[in-house]
């Protein structure tokens, strides 16, 4: 029953050809479209013994549309056209973002990873396991830069973030018979659409019902989270500075992105709301001091150590409230073993991690005994 709430039925015809006297028939093929809740980026069929994704939204603004076909164990081959066509059961694949890494991790698949670029860049804890045994490939600046060592690895396929450049080695890699498979979860701009990619990545290794068991649990500790949060007034918002100057430019997330909508979702009052947009908005200066110069907190603020070192770098940050009250916060308080941040690894899957560290640090008293995950307080250390 919980199966079929959660599925459309969608039935569609698929021909096929037989027998060598030209005679042809049709057989009907049962396809069923899963129902997303959050994610707008791709969709997933189900047929008898095969499954269909196409990822309809690979980065900001493309018109194109990947189609992808994965087929169970001693499954058929449906007639179509695909960018890549995919045989379970899976036994090694090559990732290219750290963001993919923990749907591996919760899905019990994390030793069939066989390459990643800047391996350094890893933090999962079972990953470097993998990689101090030397049983993954450190793949260097990135896939691109080393399509030759991709081909000689030979995995069952390759996820590829558009975040980069290595589409210009979809052509090469499909020629060599690799299925290259797009991940556009970044273009996603509800925090539970980013996280509802683990389905995505669960057909592709023949776990979806685990990726289920595994997005809805994010999703209920999210949203219980937003129901807490929801309690709080609007007057009893504090209001939050996010982003940092870089070459006279301050860098910020626009109202419609993912970041500001977390913000509001803890009970924040982001001081560029009326700043529309879903990627990094560009601001002089006297803007941001016009609108943040009284903001109570500020969150993610880069990298810094101290709020001495920030206040070296950029003396202006001195004149914001918050920098003066010590009320500065980083997504730092995770490093992996070489250095890698979790905040940029795990932060996509687990949304309800951060949205319940921006909780504690803007309403203390709603979880009283939560500890920050992700994010630390900067201090004059």
């Amino acid at each position: 029953m919980k199966n079929l709430l959660r599925h459309i039925l969608i039935f569609s015809l698929v021909l096929v050809s037989f027998g060598c006297d030209s005679e042809e028939s049709a057989e009907a093929i049962l396809v069923e479209k899963m129902d997303l809740s959050y994610a707008k980026g791709f969709t997933i069929s189900e047929g008898v013994g095969f499954w269909e994704i196409e990822v309809t939204q690979p980065w900001t603004g493309s018109e194109r549309t990947f189609r992808y076909l994965i087929v169970e164990e001693n499954g058929k081959v449906p007639a179509g056209n695909f960018d890549a066509v995919i045989q379970l059961p899976i036994a090694k694949v090559i990732l290219t973002s750290t963001t993919q890494i923990p749907h591996l991790d919760l899905l019990g698949m994390s030793d069939i990873l066989i390459g990643f670029p800047q391996t350094d860049l890893i933090s999962s804890k079972t990953s470097r396991m993998l990689i101090d045994a030397q049983k993954v490939q450190d793949l260097g600046a990135g896939p691109a830069a080393n399509p030759e060592l991709i081909i000689e690895l030979d995995p069952d396929w390759i996820m590829i973030s558009t975040l980069g450049d290595d589409l210009r080695y979809l052509d090469l890699l499909k020629t060599a018979g690799i299925p290259a498979i797009i991940n556009g979860e970044y273009v996603e701009q509800h925090p539970l659409g980013r996280a509802e990619w683990i389905k995505f990545t669960g057909i592709l290794l023949g776990k979806y019902e685990e990726a289920i068991e595994v997005f809805e649990q994010v999703e209920q500790d999210y949203l219980q989270a937003v129901s807490l949060a929801e309690q709080i007034s609007e007057v009893g918002r504090p209001t939050v500075l996010s982003g940092i100057m870089y070459q006279d430019i301050w860098y910020a997330p626009g109202s419609e992105s993912w970041g500001a909508r977390i913000l509001k979702n803890a009970g924040g009052k982001y001081v560029f709301e009326d700043q529309a947009g879903t990627g990094s908005l560009q601001l002089n200066y006297e803007f941001v001091l016009e609108h943040a110069m009284d903001a109570d907190f500020w969150i993610g603020s880069a990298d810094f150590i101290s709020l001495v070192e920030m206040g070296k770098v950029e003396p202006r940050y001195q004149a914001i409230k918050a920098f003066q009250n010590g009320n500065v916060f980083t997504y730092t308080l995770k490093k992996g073993e070489t250095g890698g941040l979790e905040y940029f690894e795990l932060g996509y899957m687990r949304p309800d991690l951060i949205l319940k560290d921006l909780m504690k640090i803007l309403h203390p008293t709603l979880l009283p005994d939560y500890e920050l995950y992700f994010y630390k307080q900067l201090n004059e250390k």
